[in-house]
């Protein structure tokens, strides 16, 4: 079994807009990486830091239509870290619009990988809404969306809340 998934969500504003929402890390940080923020630019060759943990490595940049970076994959104590990958596709839609695609791929198959490819699933889907809402609308739906970001701390792990 291969962990990997594709979300994928309209934004309705141009794809210049949408792609700028992502690189720039001002915007990006004012409904992704809201606590921590994001270091630099998504720029093809560099290492930025994303919520002051995360490193994110840059491989690939294609103006308004193409993101890929590495960063690292969840890990049990004792277990050798490794790099999972992430690839954004941005596509220019007849109505103005813009899909954005989020792959990931790279869990090792073990019970970690999956729990972790269920919650970077998770993570994904929210950006996606998150960024719609900011894009579009000027709205934060990540402030106070997670209980630990509410205390200040980057989410990770959920708790059970059922």
């Amino acid at each position: 079994m291969t962990l990997e998934f594709r979300v994928n969500g309209r934004i309705g504003k141009p794809v210049a807009e949408v792609f700028d929402a992502v690189v720039n890390p001002q915007k990006l940080s004012g409904y992704f990486t809201t606590i921590g923020g994001a270091s630099a630019p998504l720029v093809e060759g560099t290492t930025v830091t994303w919520w002051d943990m995360a490193p994110v490595i840059v491989d690939k940049v294609e103006k308004d239509a193409l993101i890929v970076f590495r960063w690292d994959a969840m890990v049990d104590e004792g277990e050798e870290p490794y790099k999972t990958r992430v690839e954004m596709h941005f596509k220019p839609l007849d109505d103005g619009g813009t899909m954005v695609t989020i792959g990931e791929t790279g869990w090792r198959e073990n019970e970690r990988g999956q729990k972790s490819s269920y919650m970077n699933c998770e993570g994904w889907s929210q950006m996606l809404a998150c960024m719609k809402a900011y894009v579009e609308y000027g709205i934060n739906l990540r402030e106070g969306y997670y209980p630990s970001e509410l205390k200040g701390v980057v989410a990770a792990e959920q708790q059970d809340f059922i």
